[in-house]
């Protein structure tokens, strides 16, 4: 069993307006720095050019509770699970990214790997809210 952590923010948006927006892979370069700074669709994949390499990135089909898990393909042939929704709360919502402790993981990679994601939240939200 792998450690998990729960890592969120409030988004003073309509969930829609953000289940939309994130949902969106040609979005994710403007929000994921993980991910990397570009991403095309190659042969009906999304391809993103990440700091690991290229990475083929899977996102769940639209559905309409949120659910914005999407799976990671790195360049080893591991295929990363990430866990994501986007809750209503009052007339904002909650992002809510869920990452896991992979086997090859120090304790340290997992914290800063919690902390990039923590700050691509905050850059979802800076851009959802415009400010």
């Amino acid at each position: 069993m792998s450690t998990s952590r729960h890592l969120s923010t409030h988004i003073d948006r309509p969930t829609q307006d953000v289940y939309t927006y994130a949902s969106n892979p040609a979005n994710v370069p403007e929000w994921a720095a993980g991910l990397g700074g570009s991403i095309e669709q190659v042969d009906g994949d999304w391809v993103a050019d990440s700091p690991m390499g290229r990475v083929v990135v899977k996102f769940a089909e639209s559905n309409e509770y949120g659910v914005v898990d999407h799976e990671v393909a790195l360049p080893s042939g591991e295929t990363v699970y990430n866990p994501m929704r986007v809750i209503p709360d009052g007339d904002g919502c909650e992002v809510v990214f869920t990452i896991r402790q992979r086997p090859d993981m120090t304790d340290d990679d997992f914290a800063r790997d919690a902390n990039a994601v923590q700050a691509d939240l905050q850059t979802l939200k800076k851009l959802l809210e415009g400010n």
